[in-house]
């Protein structure tokens, strides 16, 4: 990282960490006990590491020259692509213990932190916002940089978003052990968690424009489209939804502005919304990136592929009410969001056909290749969830569905088989060229990982698929005499089978992500002595 620097931009990033001590140590003199005396404490830790690290290394390196300005900036790429990989074994390793407890429930253990309402945001929060939102500012760099021809707009930036965006994960998980949200659907931190976020989101989205202002390729790819929707997008949902007025200055307890039914529209504005524009519009950024470059293949539709943008863009910001189905929301909002969720699916389906259809003439690769066949399966599942949530939101499926396993399984459908599956595809992709290698360290694991993954998707979904229609059908079966036919206790026991295979879904999927780490721990290990991908100039690569 510091070897990357000039010396005036590691003056700037001393400067910042000094700032980021100063900060940690006035949040844990001010709240002395409590979440913000800890995460102060974690601010100062991390600001006098990174003071002791640029400080004692400002003059050591020698001074970058102008030609510098004539590579690639790949650093925080890596980076990102690292603190990718360590959240995903944290938050999927949680996320297995979570359904173990669904199983087997007397084994929690007796302390406060490790209860199922503290640990679930932790694998909420940790898979989605730690491990997707790490993978899509890395690769976001990486494709903004290779799209425009243009190296990013500066180098302290992309470090002031990844590792502030990387202290913001870590302030939101321990605050959850500790018991300390502001009680939302999503298990939002604090509010001077909220604030750094939103500092954080600012700089990442004004390093985005800067950079693409400075492009050297006139054209705008439409990956930059959709990777500029999510960043703007989660900010305007961040601030609107995570409103609130502090206590006092010296505490993490707040007060939220919205409330009672209207609060509720807006947790499902934001929160439908982050699934349109943190999982989708995101991923999808990457996916018409990594998928032509792997398969050597000009995107099938192009004019397609910007139609589709814009149908997802507008669609979306009206379905968030579908998830408030028979309850105080009027009815025409809840028949809105329905209306334009099944509308959804023709720019949903219209992408993942367009995915698909890059691949004609190149399914020779999609079988002997492991990588390409990641993206192929997430092109898919995909299309299967889009499909699968339009029909969700039909107000009688709705009826059936709603508070079941159904929704936890659509929902990891989504996650597992469409998010995750294209961050491990563009992972192996990026990962050797990161590393200057051809090919990963150990080739034959990416299909060991593939087999794990697609197994893992497959068992857990399908386990809770039966598990949210059984519970449906249990809870509004009658008698002969209109009484109830089973009681709620008898819906639960019916389902351990189902939470049986949801845990052993969990831990293949686990277990290629563990394997997957120690594949690109292996190659990366091998970079010291090859030629680095930063020494590229700027020029379009081949595919690119």
């Amino acid at each position: 990282m510091i070897a990357t620097l000039t010396l005036r931009e590691r003056r700037i990033g001393l400067g910042l960490s000094v700032a980021l001590a100063v900060l940690g140590l006035a949040m844990a003199a001010a709240a002395r006990t409590g979440p913000m005396a800890v995460h102060g404490g974690m601010a100062l830790i991390l600001g006098l590491v990174l003071i002791f690290a640029i400080g004692g290394a400002l003059y050591d390196h020698p001074e970058q020259g102008e030609d510098r300005l004539t590579r690639y900036y790949d650093a925080p790429t890596r980076f990102g692509i690292v603190m990718t990989l360590i959240w995903a074994v944290i938050g999927m390793g949680v996320g297995v213990w979570l359904a173990a407890l669904m199983y087997w429930p007397e084994a929690t253990p007796p302390w406060p932190a490790t209860s199922f309402g503290r640990l679930r945001p932790v694998h909420t929060s940790g898979v989605i916002f730690g491990f997707g939102g790490n993978a899509l500012i890395a690769t976001s760099f990486w494709v903004l940089q290779r799209t425009s021809r243009a190296r990013l707009a500066d180098a302290v930036s992309p470090w002031v978003v990844l590792i502030g965006y990387n202290l913001f994960c870590l302030w939101a998980a321990s605050g959850y052990l500790m018991g300390s949200t502001q009680s939302k659907e999503y298990a939002e931190p604090e509010w001077y968690a909220d604030i750094w976020l939103t500092i954080v989101w600012v700089t990442y989205f004004v390093l985005y424009i800067r950079t693409l202002a400075r492009r050297a390729e006139p054209h705008i790819y439409v990956a930059n489209w959709y990777y500029m929707a999510f960043i703007l997008v989660v900010a305007l949902l961040h601030i609107v939804n995570n409103l609130a007025l502090p206590v006092s200055w010296t505490g993490a307890e707040s007060f939220p502005v919205w409330a009672g039914v209207q609060d509720a529209m807006i947790q499902w504005w934001y929160g439908h919304n982050a699934v349109a524009f943190f999982l989708t519009a995101g991923f999808l950024g990457m996916l018409y990136y990594f998928l032509p470059v792997r398969a050597q293949r000009p995107i099938w539709s192009y004019r397609l592929s910007i139609l589709s943008f814009w149908g997802i863009v507008f669609f979306y910001m009206w379905a968030g009410s579908h998830h408030l189905h028979y309850t105080a929301l009027p009815y025409w909002v809840q028949t809105l969001g329905m209306t334009f969720s099944v509308m959804l699916l023709v720019p949903s389906w219209a992408s993942a056909g367009n995915a698909i259809a890059t691949l004609n003439g190149a399914w020779h690769k999609v079988r002997d290749d492991a990588t390409l066949r990641f993206m192929f399966v997430a092109a898919v599942f995909y299309g299967l969830s889009t499909f699968e949530g339009s029909f969700l939101a039909i107000r009688p499926v709705n009826s059936l569905s709603h508070y079941t396993d159904w929704t936890v399984g659509h929902v990891h459908s989504g996650t597992l088989g469409w998010v995750a599956m294209i961050v491990f595809g563009a992972i192996y992709t990026l990962v050797p060229r990161l590393s200057g290698r051809d090919t990963m360290a150990w080739p034959k694991a990416i299909e060991w990982h593939f087999w794990l993954a697609v197994a893992g998707t497959l068992v857990y979904v399908v386990a809770l698929w039966n598990a949210g229609i059984t519970q449906g059908l249990m809870w509004r079966a009658y008698d002969e005499n209109g009484a109830l036919s089973y009681s709620f206790i008898q819906s639960v026991e019916a389902m351990l089978p189902y939470y049986a295979a949801r845990t052993l879904g969990g831990t293949l999927f686990l277990a290629g992500a563990v394997l997957c780490a120690l594949n690109c721990r292996a190659t990366m290990r091998t970079a010291g002595d090859r030629v680095d991908a930063t020494d590229r100039p700027l020029a379009a690569q081949p595919a690119e």
